[in-house]
């Protein structure tokens, strides 16, 4: 018997063990539901124990790191959980990555432990080879990797009963990397608390007996994994896993399982709303009443036809892996289109021009964000990068936005994006909620190309809905279509085709990545 048996749930919970609390009150209710494979709370907390062990016996000590290449299945999970009750630091790897840049963060975290999933063979070798004086644990599961542990065989040597000398862990994530290599946002001391944790808890409204939480990203994500993952898991409700996203499977399982929650991105709200009507109507989704979405600006009209269709169930949040936190419900929304809403309790926003001044209400401005007394955050072992966020006690990721007279906020784009033609400031996110109003356009990201007498000018890089041609008429009707409905400083000039725009994964168009051609001289427009 562990000496942890005898904690109330408050003691269990404050270190780290909030799992074990569940085990104990609901044992053989299902937490976690994937493709491959389910657990338990039992099975999941027992799972977490054990590696814990596994994790001590091989020499980690609280405040150690632990990296995880994982898809979404139950050993993500089970990493996570035990990483949290043992003082340990957790970088979930972002695997759409390059293996040289899996490996960069694996030896970058400057983790003991390196756990990975058989689908990502070339990047967690190439990790275990770079990081290899430091990594004292090798685990795989879901296939083989050369020089890695069998995950199941290691862990099943190990006591399941609930570990002695608990600790809450940590977690540092990577920024998704859009301009140079990721960033690890690190904390020496641990926030009190998320300040969206409060506001989604208080809007969820779990019920741990009937709720179900549908996780469609991928959980390496740090909005996934807080929101879609860690907050119903906290709250006892349990997690069904999507492996890969699809509009139509979103639909299938909310039906199939009574999924009551879910998190999702701009992009998969267009991507719904292109089914088919038919397809649209085949599925009962009256049982979901709780809609997240946040990761990049949504546009007006595709929010509000996703009202209509699912009803007032849809919160939008602006944060960040490096802290803050905006957020609004769905009536507040519904009464200012756009919005992203009030900070959250515990947060202070701000609006400052590129001289650091204050701007006026209702001008655009870079969003500063003041960082908490406990836990701000720092970028990992790049201490130039970290100075150069921070203005003061506040620090900015280059957003920009203005305030409307209530003090409701509103995202207009990016420094990094902005575009200035002829002296003029242009916001390219403005001008994408229009163009993808177009019935033949799936999705549009508009960047500034070189032109030698304004500096730049106006291109839309175009994603088409199958069937349509990429054609001259096309263009023309597109060109059309943006001049009915744009000033003329805010219409592309040209257009290009694409099969598919890049995104992160947290949905996010890599406006950079689709610009870099032009100014490289490598492309041509149609």
């Amino acid at each position: 018997m562990s000496q942890t048996d005898n904690l109330t749930d408050e003691q269990l919970i404050a270190q780290g063990m909030t799992v074990a609390v569940h085990a104990r009150r609901t044992p053989d209710q299902l937490a976690i539901i994937s493709p491959s494979g389910n657990r338990t709370w039992r099975e999941f907390n027992a799972r977490a124990n054990q590696l814990v062990r596994l994790f001590r016996r091989r020499g980690l000590q609280s405040g150690d790191g632990v990296a995880l290449l994982a898809h979404n299945g139950p050993e993500f999970a089970e990493v996570w959980a035990a990483t949290q009750r043992a003082g340990l630091r957790l970088t979930a790897v972002n695997w759409h990555q390059s293996a040289e840049l899996i490996a960069y963060v694996v030896d970058n975290c400057d983790a003991k432990a390196l756990v990975a999933s058989g689908r990502f063979v070339a990047g967690a070798s190439e990790a275990a080879s770079k990081a290899a004086d430091k990594l004292t644990v090798k685990l795989c599961f879901a296939g083989s990797i050369p020089g890695f542990d069998d995950y199941d065989t290691a862990l099943d040597a190990e006591s399941a009963e609930n570990i002695d000398n608990p600790e809450p862990g940590s977690t540092m994530l990577y920024t998704s990397g859009t301009t140079g290599r990721p960033k690890g946002v690190y904390r020496r001391t641990r926030p009190v608390v998320s300040q969206l944790t409060g506001v989604c808890n208080e809007t969820a409204k779990w019920n741990p007996k009937t709720d179900l939480s549908l996780l469609t990203g991928p959980l390496y994500h740090a909005a996934p994994l807080g929101i879609n993952f860690v907050i119903p898991i906290n709250a006892g409700v349990g997690v069904l896993l999507m492996d890969k996203w699809d509009a139509e499977e979103t639909l299938r399982l909310i039906e199939t399982h009574k999924a009551t929650h879910t998190h999702i991105v701009p992009t998969m709200m267009h991507r719904m709303l292109q089914l088919p009507e038919a397809t649209r109507k085949k599925y009962d989704i009256s049982s979901m009443r709780w809609i997240i979405h946040g990761a990049a600006p949504c546009p007006a009209h595709v929010k509000q036809q996703m009202m209509g269709w699912f009803g007032p169930t849809i919160y939008e949040y602006y944060s960040s892996t490096e802290g803050g936190g905006v957020f609004v419900g769905p009536h507040d929304w519904l009464k200012k289109p756009g919005t992203v809403g009030k900070a959250v309790p515990g947060v202070e926003i701000k609006l400052l021009d590129i001289d650091g001044n204050p701007v006026p209400q209702g001008s655009e401005g870079l969003i500063y964000v003041k960082a908490p007394d406990t836990g701000r955050f720092e970028y990992y072992k790049e201490q130039t990068k970290t100075d150069s966020s921070y203005r003061g006690d506040w620090f900015t990721l280059g957003d920009m936005g203005r305030f409307d007279a209530d003090g409701d906020l509103f995202l207009t784009g990016r420094t990094a994006e902005l575009i200035i033609s002829g002296g003029v400031n242009i916001y390219p996110v403005e001008i994408d909620e229009i163009l993808i109003r177009h019935p033949d356009i799936a999705d549009a990201a508009v960047v500034g190309v070189p032109n030698e007498d304004w500096g730049e000018e106006i291109k839309a890089v175009v994603e088409l809905k199958p069937g349509v041609a990429g054609s001259a008429e096309t263009i023309q009707s597109i060109l059309d279509f943006a001049k009915d409905r744009l000033p003329g400083f805010q219409r592309p000039r040209t257009i290009d085709f694409v099969d598919t725009l890049p995104r992160n994964a947290a949905g996010k168009v890599l406006r950079a990545q689709v610009r870099a051609p032009y100014w490289a001289g490598r492309s041509k427009s149609i």
